[in-house]
């Protein structure tokens, strides 16, 4: 009997629940089999050892069939926001309004929106966002830098799921624009964090000094990204 070994990454369905899509990953550093959830995008990855069995993997992860469903369930449902809903800006929830200037404006716990945007206010939104995320951003990161003697290159924004931000070796911040959505001590940390790389470009016990040197509280923002970054990418902007 040939016996069937995972020798590198593959997808495939499952049979008690043929909806999920599970991704088998084998890895030389794996001790044991372990299911993983992504609270992002709702990807299931199996983690083995190097050279496990097929139908050994496939079992594992049948059998915990309904733990990855509840876990899928779990996971916010995407929202393209409309006027009359809400969404976080710098922390706080704002609802979505039709005003009367010509311009995205917030205020007083509401985003007002020209009456020509009214029909399909999110790109304008997502606009509104990437301005501001850019101008607090590179405020942010300057007092940082300044705060260890180092000067950035460029800062670029994007809309990344894997990172909120990145330094490059040779000094280039990147930042994902949704941090704006965030309490304001939580870009505020980011931008700590990425500018500390500017010094260490690891995350070694002396990189976390410098973090703690020029942004004592970081702990607590850190977590609240563990723990709720995640709903920042539930907003869609683009069809």
């Amino acid at each position: 009997m040939i016996r069937s070994r995972i020798k590198s990454p593959e997808k495939v369905s499952l049979t008690n629940a043929p909806e999920v899509e599970l991704l088998l990953r084998p890895s030389v550093r794996a001790r044991r089999l372990s299911l993983r959830v992504s609270r992002l995008d709702g990807r299931v990855t199996l983690s083995m050892p190097t050279g496990t069995l097929r139908r050994e993997a496939l079992r594992f992860a049948e059998e915990r069939a309904d733990w990855i469903r509840s876990h899928l369930e779990d996971i916010p449902q995407d929202m393209r926001p409309a006027l009359g809903d809400t969404i976080p800006f710098q922390g706080r929830d704002h609802r979505l309004i039709v005003g009367t200037g010509r311009t995205v404006q917030a205020g007083n716990g509401t985003i007002s929106f020209p009456q020509a945007a009214q029909s399909n206010p999110a790109p304008r939104l997502m606009a509104f966002l990437k301005q501001h995320a850019r101008a607090r951003l590179d405020t942010a990161s300057r007092h940082y830098a300044s705060e260890i003697g180092y000067e950035f290159g460029k800062l670029t924004l994007r809309d990344t799921r894997s990172r909120w931000g990145s330094c490059s070796s040779d000094g280039n911040l990147m930042y994902s624009w949704r941090l704006i959505m965030a309490p304001p001590e939580v870009l505020d940390y980011v931008a700590a964090h990425e500018v500390s790389h500017l010094v260490h470009m690891d995350h070694s016990s002396a990189f976390w000094n410098q973090v703690e040197e020029i942004f004592p509280d970081y702990r607590a923002p850190r977590k609240w990204l563990r723990d709720n970054g995640a709903n920042l990418h539930r907003y869609r902007f683009k069809d």
